[in-house]
C-alpha cells in the first residue's frame, strides 16, 4: 500500500509541475475581408480611408499591420488601443478595522489580440493580521504518546502565535481512516477496542471528527483534548487527505474566519489518495462537500480525495497547510507539499514535544514566501506576472508571482501581463490573490473586436448605389465593384465581354488566376494587385525573415528599398559604420566595404580587417626575396607590397623563424605592414650534435656505473675487516689453572736395590 502511495504521488507531481513561462512575441497579421474579422486577427488593423486601395485591388489589403499601412500611405487607420481602468485603489493599511494588504482593488482593462496590457500589484503583509489554527491529528494507535503531550499544549501554542498577533483562535480534529476493510477491522470485539495491548482502552475508529471548533480559550482546548482516546486501525496510511478536506470544506462547523487560516496536520505515518478507497468497494470520487453529521464523517460513500482537488480548496479558501511529521513519513509528505501551494513540512519529534517551536518556525516560512496568482484563467487568455522582490531587480515573466525571505510590513510590487489569443465572448472576471490572504483583486477582461464605424448610406463615394462602412462599400442589390460603379448584367453576352477584359493577353485565366472579374475588371485577392491580379505584394526575397528586410516596400515582386538601403533584398546597407577601425580607417586599408561589411584581403581578418591571419606564412616570401636580394631590395616590390622592413642587428626574440632568419609581422592601424628581422646565430649540424651527445652520455653512464661498483666492493671490505678487528679484541687469551687437569709425574726404580717392609 505504501508503495503505491508513493508512486502515485510521484506521477501527480509530475503532472502539476508548472511549463516555464513564454514570452510574448509580436504576432503576424493575417489579412482579412472585414473590419471585424481584422481586429480579431492577431497583430492586424483596418485602414478605413477611401481612397487607400489601388486598382483592382482586394478589401483585404486593408488589413494589415500599422507599420506597413503607414508605409503604404494610409492615413485614416481604424486601431483601437487597450486601456486599463481602475476601480478601487485603497492605499495599503495596516488597522485592524480596515486592513488592505493588496492594491489595487479592482480594474477594468481592454484588450487587442495579441497586444499585452500589464498594470502594476502591491502588497504588503500587515503586522498583527488575526490567526485561526486549527489542530488535525492521527489517533491511530502510535500517536499513543503524541496525544498525551497535546492534552498540555494549547496555551503554549496560543501564546507563541501571539507574539505575532493579539488574535489568535485554536480548534481541534482527529481522524484514524475508513471504517471499512482493509482499513480497519470488522471483528466486533476489534471495533470496539482495536488497540494492540488489551488494557489500553482505546476508541472504536473512525474517518474524521470535529472535536473543537475554533475558540479563543486554552482552558477549552485541553478540556475538550483531554476527552480524547487513541485508537487504531489496521494498515499503515491513515484518512489524512479526508480529514483536510472536511476541515477546508465545512467552514461553518470549523467557525473559519476572514483571517489568517493555518491547518496544522500532525501524524506519524503516510496517507491514502484517490484511487485506494476501491480496495473497501469505494468507487465514487469525493465531491468536495461538507458531510459532517453530528462533528463526525464516515467517509464509507466517498473515495479519498485527489491531490489536486484538495490542492483547490485550499487555495479556494485560503487555508494554510503546516504538515508536522515524523522524520520516516518527510519524504512522502515533501511531495505532497510541492503539489499544494502555501504548505510546509516540518520534522515532528516522536512524542510531539517540539510541536509549538514546528508551529512557529513552519508559520514564519509561510508568511514570509509570497505567491500572486488568479485563481480561474479563461480560455483564450494568457496571463504572466514579474516579480520585485527585495533586490529591486524584475524576475523573468513567470507563471505566477513569487518572493521569498518578505518580512511583515516590507511593500512588494509585481506586474502582471495579460495577453489575448483570440476574442472572448464576453467580459470575463479575472480573480488575482496573494495566497493565503482572503483579500482580492477582481480584474474585469474585455477584448476590442469590432469596429463602430459610423454608417453612411448612399455616399458619394459609393456612386450613391451602397452604404459606406470603415472605407468599405457594401453595394445595394445589382451593383458592383468597389466604389458599385458597375451595374450587374444577366444577360451572357454582356458576360463573356467582361470576362474578355480581365484577361490578360488572351489568356485562359481570368485576373491571372489571383482574383474575381467585376464589370470587366479585376478584384484581386490577398496580396495580389495591378490591372490583370498579375502583381503579388508578398513576392519579394526576404532577408532575415523579413520581406525586404523590413528596409522597404513589396511592388509587384521586386523590393523598393529606402534610401539607406539598397539590393534585391534590401539586405544591403549603405551605411560604412561598421567598416571603420578604432583609427577611423576604412577596413584598416586592407579590403572593401560593402553593404557595410568589411570584405578583407586574404590573410587578413573580418570585421575590419586589422589582424592577421597567418602572418608568418602570408610574408615568408617577402622575407626570403629581402634575404636573397640584398643588394637589390627593389626586386621584391610584388612581394613586399605596402611594406616596411626594418633589420635589426641584436639577437631579438621573435616568433618567425625561415632559413636563418627570424621575424615578426605587425600592422599599423593606417594598414602599413611592418616587418622587423634579425639574422639567426651560426648553424649548428644537429645529427652530430645528437650522436655526440648519445655516446658520451652512454660512456659517462658506463664510467659512473664502474665507479659506484668500485666505491661499494670498498666500503664492503672495509665493513668486513672492522668485524674482524672487533671480533678479535673481544677474545680472552688469559691462562688460568684447570682444576682437572694434573700435571705429569715421573718415578724411577731401581730393580737392583729392595727394601724390607
Amino acid at each position: 500500500m505504501q508503495v503505491v502511495t508513493f508512486g502515485l504521488v510521484g506521477v501527480v507531481l509530475l503532472q502539476f509541475l508548472g511549463q516555464p513561462c513564454v514570452a510574448v512575441q509580436e504576432p503576424v497579421c493575417q489579412p482579412k475581408a472585414s473590419c471585424d474579422e481584422c481586429l480579431r486577427s492577431p497583430g492586424c488593423v483596418w485602414c478605413k480611408g477611401q481612397g487607400f486601395l489601388k486598382q483592382g485591388e482586394s478589401n483585404e489589403r486593408r488589413c494589415d499591420s500599422l507599420n506597413s499601412l503607414k508605409a503604404r500611405n494610409c492615413t485614416d487607420v481604424f486601431a483601437p488601443t487597450g486601456e486599463k481602468i481602475t476601480m478601487k485603489n485603497s492605499n495599503l493599511n495596516s488597522n485592524p478595522e480596515n486592513v488592505v494588504q493588496l492594491k489595487p482593488q479592482s480594474l477594468k482593462v481592454k484588450l487587442r489580440v495579441g497586444v499585452p496590457e500589464e498594470f502594476k500589484v502591491e502588497f504588503r503583509r500587515a503586522e498583527g493580521y488575526p490567526i485561526d489554527l486549527y489542530y488535525l491529528m492521527d489517533l491511530s494507535y502510535s500517536m499513543k504518546d503524541d496525544l498525551e503531550k497535546i492534552k498540555n499544549l494549547g496555551q503554549n501554542i496560543l501564546n507563541k502565535l501571539q507574539e505575532v498577533t493579539k488574535t489568535v483562535r485554536i480548534g481541534f480534529g482527529s481522524f484514524v481512516d475508513k471504517e471499512r476493510l482493509p482499513y480497519v477491522s470488522q471483528v466486533k470485539s476489534k471495533r470496539r477496542n482495536p488497540c494492540l495491548n488489551r488494557v489500553d482502552d482505546c476508541q472504536p475508529a473512525f474517518t474524521f471528527q470535529n472535536v473543537l471548533p475554533l475558540t479563543d480559550t486554552a482552558k477549552e482546548f485541553k478540556r475538550e483534548v483531554s476527552k480524547q482516546k487513541i485508537s487504531g486501525n489496521l494498515d499503515s496510511p491513515e484518512a489524512g487527505l479526508d480529514a483536510i478536506m472536511q476541515a477546508a470544506v465545512c467552514q461553518n462547523e470549523i467557525k473559519w474566519g476572514n483571517v489568517t487560516r493555518i491547518l496544522v496536520y500532525t501524524s506519524d505515518d503516510t496517507f491514502h489518495m484517490a484511487g485506494d478507497g476501491r480496495l473497501a468497494g469505494i468507487f465514487r470520487p469525493h465531491d468536495g462537500q461538507c458531510h459532517l453529521k453530528d462533528g463526525f464523517y464516515d467517509g464509507k460513500t466517498f473515495d479519498y480525495p485527489s491531490i489536486g482537488h484538495l490542492s483547490r480548496v485550499l487555495q479556494a479558501n485560503n487555508i494554510q497547510l503546516i504538515f508536522a511529521v515524523t522524520e520516516k513519513s518527510v519524504p512522502a509528505y515533501k511531495a505532497l507539499s510541492a503539489l499544494i501551494p502555501q504548505s510546509v513540512v516540518g520534522v515532528l519529534e516522536d512524542d510531539s514535544s517540539n510541536v509549538v517551536q514546528l508551529i512557529s518556525e513552519a508559520y514564519g516560512n509561510l508568511s514570509s514566501t509570497l505567491l500572486l496568482e488568479q485563481d480561474r484563467t479563461p480560455a483564450g487568455l494568457q496571463v504572466s506576472y514579474r516579480s520585485y522582490c527585495k533586490t529591486g531587480e524584475p524576475s523573468e515573466w513567470q507563471r505566477r508571482g513569487e518572493c521569498t525571505g518578505i518580512k511583515v510590513n516590507e511593500k512588494v510590487e509585481f506586474t502582471v501581463r495579460l495577453n489575448a489569443s483570440n476574442c472572448l465572448p464576453g467580459p470575463e472576471v479575472l480573480e488575482i490573490r496573494m495566497q493565503g490572504i482572503s483579500e482580492v483583486l477582481k480584474v474585469t477582461v474585455e477584448t476590442l473586436c469590432n469596429c463602430n464605424c459610423d454608417i453612411e448610406e448612399n455616399t458619394e463615394h459609393c456612386k450613391g448605389n451602397g452604404t459606406l462602412i470603415c472605407g468599405v462599400c457594401r453595394c445595394h442589390e445589382g451593383y458592383l465593384g468597389q466604389q458599385c460603379e458597375c451595374k450587374q448584367h444577366r444577360d451572357m453576352a454582356s458576360a463573356d465581354v467582361m470576362l474578355r477584359s480581365c484577361r490578360r493577353n488572351n489568356e485562359s485565366q481570368v485576373c491571372s488566376g489571383h482574383g474575381n472579374c467585376e464589370c470587366g475588371k479585376c478584384t484581386c485577392s490577398g496580396h495580389f494587385r495591378g490591372e490583370f491580379c498579375e502583381c503579388d505584394d508578398d513576392s519579394c526575397e526576404r532577408h532575415d525573415s523579413k520581406i525586404c528586410n523590413g528596409q522597404g516596400t513589396c511592388e509587384c515582386g521586386k523590393c523598393r528599398c529606402t534610401e539607406l538601403y539598397t539590393g534585391s533584398a534590401c539586405g544591403c546597407s549603405k551605411e560604412r559604420k561598421k567598416c571603420l577601425n578604432k583609427n577611423g580607417v576604412l577596413c584598416s586599408n586592407h579590403g572593401n566595404c560593402t553593404c557595410n561589411q568589411c570584405k578583407c584581403e586574404a590573410g587578413f581578418l573580418e570585421p575590419d580587417c586589422s589582424q592577421l591571419a597567418t602572418p608568418c606564412l602570408k610574408y615568408k616570401k617577402c622575407v626570403e626575396c629581402t634575404i636573397q636580394n640584398k643588394q637589390h631590395s627593389h626586386s621584391c616590390l610584388v612581394d613586399c607590397e605596402s611594406v616596411q622592413l626594418i633589420h635589426l642587428k641584436d639577437n631579438p626574440n621573435l616568433p618567425c623563424v625561415h632559413e636563418g632568419v627570424i621575424y615578426d609581422v605587425m600592422l599599423k592601424p593606417d594598414g602599413t605592414v611592418i616587418i622587423q628581422y634579425a639574422d639567426l646565430p651560426g648553424s649548428i649540424d644537429k645529427t652530430a650534435v645528437i650522436i655526440g651527445t648519445s655516446v658520451s652520455t652512454i660512456v659517462f653512464i658506463g664510467i659512473a656505473i664502474i665507479i659506484i661498483y668500485k666505491v661499494l666492493l670498498e666500503l664492503y671490505d672495509l665493513r668486513e675487516y672492522r668485524s674482524f678487528i672487533k671480533a678479535q679484541e673481544q677474545t680472552d687469551w688469559k691462562e688460568t689453572q684447570n682444576p682437572l687437569f694434573q700435571g705429569a709425574t715421573t718415578t724411577v726404580l731401581n730393580p737392583l736395590h729392595t727394601q724390607d717392609c
